[in-house]
């Protein structure tokens, strides 16, 4: 059935039910105009109802519809009437074919329907039949319709299974005429129109608008009007904006029911809102402000007014909708718009929704500029919400823009243009030799939650080494590495645009310009810089691995050191160090490599000798010193001091063994001899080739420790880690590894202080013994000058010609020289055993492992492990026992 036949028919249906004109004619022809707008009011309503989508709340069941309605015949007393039902229904399921109902659950359910409308209040069906009665008949001066008759009595939904000619079913709206009397409408009959009772909630919310219109004394168009106003920000005449509640409110001085003024209130909070955002849009832009927000805080207040927009465009249309009413269904002549505060609460749910979210956006970050502001909005963007989440793609899209503008320009190009401090990296002025590690540093609070912190130390070093490029090293060949860099990214998926929400494509571009750019910078320290050479140099003289030229140096310098520091000639010294690259093979390297070495003069003190204050130096220049800085040259120097001070040591010790070797038959002439006198210098010389011997050993397994355990093993370690270092940040970590484990290795660290002092004793303990041998070696050929023969005849021609006397003087002086030296070669010898022993019972308890092997070769036999344990368990006892024999002899 077509549409317009379905019109024709509810029209037809419509004035079926309506009184006819020839019985309103009588009563004039006021009550059948009238009439006429009655009918068509009625037959818009009943279109609107057919027209609807509502449908009923309950299931399509035909067998629980019929069910119920018998349920409810039982309820009320009519048993027969439930059987009687059943039959029907049994009989009237069983019909299938042309011309039969197909929807038998419709009709069942308008059936129910009708007897449940039977059971309503008598006295509502008359005020409502009252009221339209007087509608249709007007004054009583004009000759009213007369009382609405009692209803008729209904034997029950069962009498006849065709639908009432009252009803209309139509998708589940149901529009009921109450037909009292016949079908024509008689001249004491009303109609009434009125929806089913699953509507009943919508009229009486139609009743209660009605109902708070009259009490009002505005009304609700000019009440919607001023609540577009407020949600501009904008007071108007009945609502405005109170400071002290901060919030918009309909004015105390007008009759508003409570109910009305709590929904604009409601209504209201979106121009509260908004006039937050503006406020903050406003204080931002004003002059002098865009220091304190900068760009990203410039782009945020763009995006929230790129946002206020869609809102604007959206209270357009309300208001358009406000000047354009639109007819919907009316009581009498009055018409309603379509736009009222319940339908205006409909339409601004969504952007309530957005504009608290761009308060809290607004809140959150106040104070904060940059990457703090830009992590600050992204916290938010973790949001189940699909419209949250579509706002908040939209906001950090343009908030980020110069964020990641200043990341490309710093990776691509090394420049940092961030005049308003607020990108993650932050420069300060420094010397070139502290670009590297002092000149940019990574600035954690404006560090956005978004870039990890292993991308952003990355994205750190990419601009850091572009810029010692340029300003340390003079080279222009980054340029090239960066392009090449963004060909990569382009290759890989990535066509060179960043924002937010590529992470991915900027770390790719970021891990590209990296590999390229750090390349680049290792290329030129090892090619052009030649930092292996350098390196090997410092190894070779200040760490003393030319063997020859530090024999040679120490040779030629040895007389001049021993003066007192103030006489020292640091020319003269310089001119030494020349002689001694001459006659080693250190003279065969570069002239590049020789000119940096100097020599060093330290600061001294009363009383230090030139051994003491004696250095060398090696001169590194840009950009080499960002590897060897200061503080690392310092190192090298302690090193060199305790491996000069060793060599010295060794050096003292092969003096006294080149002043002991000629001797040798000396001290056996004094062992066959059976004199007192030579006996006891025997005995001494003895004690002091043993003692000589053991400090010799000690020595020697020192320096063969420190020369090869712990320089040449760090050194090929640090040889291994060059060649694996990436960019110069790890070739800086693996020379400072390398210096670390040689000073920690060297017993020069913070852990081994208390063993270092141990060790410089024993040093000087070992000089001393040095200026005791050659003492006793002096004089032991003095003695051995006055027994030889001739001599010994001139000697005796002097004695004939002195006194007695004299030669007891003499005589006395001897004994008295020998027993000082012995008493003083035991003091050494104890000294030595004791703080040798010492210092091997410390070695275990260190933290390396390789002073454990330093600990085996110095005692393989145990022997000064069991001498100390004796020790500690007894008093030292010293064994003179030749010295004490002569003595009592």
């Amino acid at each position: 059935m077509g549409s317009k036949e379905v019109s024709a028919l509810v029209r037809e249906l419509v004035y079926r039910l309506l009184p006819s004109k020839s019985e309103l004619e009588q009563g004039g022809a006021d009550r059948a105009g009238r009439l006429d707008a009655i009918a068509e009011r009625a037959y818009n309503y009943a279109v609107r109802i057919f027209g609807s989508r509502i449908v009923p709340s309950i299931i399509n069941d035909e067998g629980a519809m019929a069910e119920s309605i018998k349920r409810q015949l039982v309820l009320q007393g009519r048993s027969s009437d439930a059987l009687a039902f059943a039959d029907l229904h049994r009989r009237f399921s069983a019909q299938i074919g042309p011309g039969c109902v197909e929807n038998k659950w419709a009709l069942l359910y308008v059936l129910r329907s009708l007897a449940e409308d039977q059971r309503r209040e008598n006295a509502e069906t008359r005020g409502i039949a009252g009221s339209l009665t007087s509608t249709l008949s007007g004054p009583a001066s004009h000759g009213g319709l007369p009382a609405l008759p009692a209803p008729l009595d209904r034997t029950g939904p069962c009498d006849n299974l065709s639908p009432p000619k009252s009803m209309v079913v139509s998708n589940g709206q149901m529009l009921k005429v109450q037909n009292y009397g016949s079908t024509s409408f008689p001249s004491g009959g009303v109609l009434i129109l009125s929806k089913d009772t699953e509507n009943a909630k919508a009229s009486a919310i139609r009743e209660f608008v009605e109902l708070c219109q009259e009490e009002s004394e505005i009304s609700e168009g000019a009440l919607v009007r001023d609540v577009l106003y407020a949600c501009q920000g904008i007071d108007g005449r009945y609502v405005k904006f109170e400071k002290e509640l901060d919030g918009f409110i309909v004015d105390e001085a007008f009759r508003v029911p409570r109910a009305t003024r709590m929904l604009v209130r409601k209504l209201c909070e979106v121009g509260w809102l908004f006039r937050k955002v503006q406020q903050h849009i406003d204080e931002s832009i004003k002059q002098g402000h865009m220091e304190e927000i900068g760009t990203v805080g410039q782009a945020f207040c763009a995006s929230l007014q790129e946002e206020l927009s869609d809102y604007y465009r959206l209270i357009a249309v309300l208001e358009a909708q406000v000047h354009n009413p639109i007819p919907l269904m009316s009581v009498g002549n009055k018409v309603e718009n379509y736009l009222s505060l319940r339908r205006l609460l409909v339409w601004l749910a969504e952007p309530l929704v957005r504009m608290r979210l761009l308060a809290v956006l607004v809140d959150d970050c106040k104070g904060l500029k940059g990457g703090a502001m830009a992590g600050a909005i992204h916290m938010h963007a973790q949001h189940g919400a699909p419209i949250v989440r579509s706002i908040m793609a939209r906001l950090l899209v343009r908030v980020c823009s110069p964020l990641f503008e200043m990341v490309r320009r710093w990776v691509l190009e090394g420049e940092l243009d961030d005049i308003y401090e607020e990108f993650f990296v932050v420069g300060h002025p420094v010397k070139a030799e502290a670009l590297w590690r002092e000149g940019y540093r990574l600035q954690s609070g404006m560090l956005p939650s978004f870039i990890p912190e292993s991308l952003a130390q990355r994205i750190l070093r990419t601009g850091k080494s572009i810029n010692f490029l340029r300003v340390c090293c003079d080279d222009h060949g980054w340029a090239e590495a960066a392009r090449d860099a963004v060909a990569a990214a382009s290759n890989s998926g990535n066509r060179g645009g960043l924002g937010y929400g590529e992470t991915e494509a900027l770390e790719v571009m970021v891990v590209e310009a990296a590999r390229k750019i750090d390349g680049h910078v290792l290329k030129i320290m090892y090619d052009q810089y030649r930092l292996r050479d350098h390196c090997l140099a410092i190894k070779r003289y200040l760490l003393l691995g030319q063997g020859d030229f530090i024999q040679y140096l120490m040779d030629l310098v040895g007389p001049d050191l021993s003066q007192p520091a103030n006489t020292v000639s640091s020319f003269k010294l310089a001119g030494l160090l020349e002689s001694a690259i001459r006659a080693s093979n250190a003279q065969y390297d570069e002239g590049e490599i020789l000119d940096r070495l100097r020599v060093k003069m330290m600061p001294y003190n009363d009383g230090d000798r030139g051994w003491d204050v004696f250095s060398l130096e090696y001169i590194l220049r840009d950009p080499l010193n960002t590897i060897f800085t200061e503080a690392v040259m310092a190192n090298y120097l302690k090193v060199f001091n305790f491996l000069w001070r060793l060599k010295r040591v060794e050096h003292a010790l092969s003096a006294t063994w080149q002043t002991m070797k000629p001797n040798c038959s000396l001290a056996r002439l004094f062992t066959s001899s059976g004199s007192a006198e030579k006996s006891q210098v025997a005995a001494i010389l003895r004690r002091c080739q043993t003692l000589r011997n053991e400090m010799n050993h000690f020595v020697t397994n020192l320096q063969y420790y420190i020369m090869f355990e712990v320089l040449e093993y760090s050194w090929a370690k640090f040889l291994e880690e060059m060649e694996d270092a990436q960019d110069l940040d790890d070739l800086i970590a693996a020379h400072e590894r390398y210096l670390t484990s040689i000073i920690e290795k060297s017993l020069l660290g913070e852990r081994s202080k208390l063993l270092c002092k141990t060790l410089c004793s024993l040093f000087d303990l070992i000089l001393r013994f040095r200026a005791l041998a050659d003492r006793l070696y002096e004089n032991a050929r003095a003695v051995q000058a006055r027994s030889d023969s001739s001599l010994r005849k001139k000697l005796e021609r002097e004695l004939f010609l002195s006194n007695t006397s004299r030669k007891a003087a003499s005589m006395d002086f001897t004994v008295e020289f020998l027993k000082g030296m012995g008493d003083e070669m035991d003091g050494v010898a104890a000294e030595y055993s004791s703080l040798f022993e010492g210092f091997i019972a410390q070695l275990p308890v260190q933290q390396h492992v390789d002073l454990k092997f330093l600990s085996f070769r110095l005692d393989f036999s145990e022997f000064y492990i069991r001498q100390h344990m004796n020790m500690s368990t007894a008093p030292l006892k010293l064994k003179r026992t030749p010295i004490k024999a002569s003595r009592s002899s």
